[in-house]
């Protein structure tokens, strides 16, 4: 179940740590990575389509086409992703909706989501996708 995210953001993070573990420049199907995570191929096609856009990932037309990381995934953050696929409103805006909620206006749940809020921004903005290769791999072989 989706708490913070989007599916097409989760899906987004999952396509990203996945293209992390093979080696640099490595160029991966889109038919390859929703087989190996179980995501509906279309759908991974436009998620990958925007990571391109936001330049995270490139990608290579033709038969032998697919994608690879456009950065060092040592200078991808989680965060980066985020922003590309959900933008960073969640970190900014009432988590109930209510507008003008501020600390002087708070809505009921105001001073625990600002603590929620930002410590999940904090972890986004921390490591990079190359510090999650094992875990990753793992979970993927899992899969």
């Amino acid at each position: 179940m989706t708490v913070i995210f989007s599916k097409k953001c989760e899906y987004g993070l999952q396509a990203v740590l996945y293209l992390a573990t093979y080696d640099k420049g490595a160029i991966v199907s889109a038919d390859d990575i929703a087989k190996k995570l179980s995501i509906p191929k279309e759908f991974v096609s436009k998620i990958l389509q925007s990571l391109t856009e936001s330049g995270i990932i490139n990608s290579k037309k033709g038969k032998s086409g697919g994608f690879s990381l456009a950065q060092d995934p040592k200078k991808i953050k989680l965060l980066d992703i985020v922003a590309a696929l959900d933008g960073l409103t969640m970190f900014n805006n009432c988590v109930l909706g209510f507008p003008n909620c501020n600390p002087t206006n708070p809505c009921p749940l105001h001073d625990k989501w600002g603590v929620l809020r930002t410590q999940t921004y904090n972890m986004l903005n921390e490591d990079t996708i190359d510090t999650f290769k094992e875990r990753t791999l793992r979970k993927v072989a899992a899969i």
